[in-house]
């Protein structure tokens, strides 16, 4: 592949290295596709353009309860009720000179035009219906074909599948969809130092959360995880793991390994047997944030610390692997919020923090340690500080929700 990345400074600025991800990704967009029930389909991409088979909704109804009736030549006088028509059922002709009892969503009869709502409306003695306003022709009638026409691009290619577009689907009587396969994306720990959960704790280790953060972000965007454990500090082993790995794989996410220590493998491994594209961002945190290729699978190498793989991994590799599945529209909406508190230092890097949101203004978690993973669990979201940039209370920034991000 020749979209080698070219970190033409130091740190390489965070859009930059999107929009060379982005460019990775177009190149590598999955091509095989699956149907699959609706039921399964939540948060999968859609591989072709839904059209509509049925107009919507396919005949006129009501829009409220009410009578249907005929305005044309109507004189004004009170109407016999010839039918009652509740939803589910086939109505009958409206009979000349008569007014048809009608509920919400049940289909006009034909040849009537409007419908009265019964606030309007009494009703007389001898069962005969008085209108109390004349309503227009059309008055509270859906039209067939309202919503969309038979034929109709209702969703496009590339759509991530939420509950509105299943409901969608549903509602032109799809059972399956045809949707872009799972990225098959191999996860791999490294680091001495990781054990884990329900491995005694030795001294000197911790216990490996990032491996579940990102398994469970993984599944929410739609891939298919290859669980490929923890690996050692290793040089041999880094190599010979990264091997097995490139087999079947779409992508290779690690975590820990990509800072320039003695003891940081992967990037070294990268550098002398794969092709390194990317290394050094300006961000915090998560600066040593590296971008490979090992053979002809991708590799992304986030960094150790809990919330430098947070921060990257949402900016960043989420970006990558929702391309590859043909999403377009892959970066996070974000908003202005004021802040309720000041940040006095100017930065080098962009900095993303962790705040929640309390009467509209962002509050800042205590402790911006790129190790507190805490901080994460009680925040809403992240709000970005350019380069350079101070800030006093009551400045604006853009927040991104975690939702968003999800």
């Amino acid at each position: 592949m020749n979209t080698a990345l070219k970190n033409a400074s130091p740190l390489m600025p965070v859009e930059e290295a999107i929009s060379q991800l982005l460019a990775m990704a177009e190149l590598r967009r999955l091509q095989d596709s699956e149907s699959i029930p609706l039921s399964a389909a939540r948060q999968r991409v859609l591989a072709n353009d839904l059209l509509a088979t049925l107009d919507l909704p396919p005949w006129p109804n009501s829009a409220m309860d009410g009578y249907a009736l005929n305005v044309e030549g109507w004189d004004g006088r009170p109407l016999p009720v010839s039918q009652q028509v509740f939803a589910g059922q086939a109505p009958a002709a409206l009979a000349a000179g008569t007014c048809a009892r009608i509920f919400t969503g049940a289909p006009v009869p034909k040849g009537a035009n409007a419908v009265q709502m019964q606030e309007n409306t009494r009703v007389l003695e001898d069962g005969r219906i008085q209108f109390m306003q004349l309503p227009a022709a059309g008055s509270n009638i859906r039209p067939q074909g309202q919503e969309n026409r038979a034929g109709d691009v209702l969703l496009k290619a590339g759509k991530r599948l939420g509950p509105f577009e299943l409901a969608v689907a549903a509602a032109q009587g799809c059972t399956h969809v045809q949707v872009v396969r799972r990225p098959r994306v191999a996860l791999l720990s490294t680091g001495n130092e990781l054990l884990e959960p329900g491995t005694p704790l030795k001294p000197g280790s911790i216990y490996n959360s990032n491996r579940t953060l990102l398994n469970h972000w993984l599944e929410a965007l739609g891939c298919e995880v290859i669980d490929a454990g923890i690996l050692p500090d290793e040089l041999k082993q880094t190599r010979l793991r990264l091997e097995q790995l490139q087999h079947g794989a779409d992508l290779i996410l690690t975590t820990g390994g990509v800072s320039a220590g003695d003891a940081d493998c992967l990037g070294q491994v990268l550098r002398e047997c794969g092709k390194p594209l990317l290394w050094k961002l300006s961000i915090k945190p998560g600066k040593p944030l590296t971008v490979g290729q090992f053979g002809e699978v991708p590799v992304i190498g986030l960094p150790g610390n809990p919330t430098s793989a947070l921060v990257t991994f949402g900016l960043l590799a989420r970006a990558y692997l929702l391309r590859i599945q043909g999403v377009e529209s892959v970066e996070p909406l974000s908003f202005p919020v004021p802040v309720d508190f000041a940040w006095p230092k100017p930065g080098s890097r962009r900095e993303y923090l962790r705040v929640r949101l309390e009467n509209g203004r962002a509050v800042l978690y205590p402790n911006q340690s790129s190790g507190v993973l805490l901080g994460a669990s009680w925040a809403d979201g992240l709000v970005e500080v350019l380069e350079g940039r101070t800030l006093k209370e009551g400045d604006s920034v853009q927040f991104i929700p975690f939702s968003e991000l999800f």
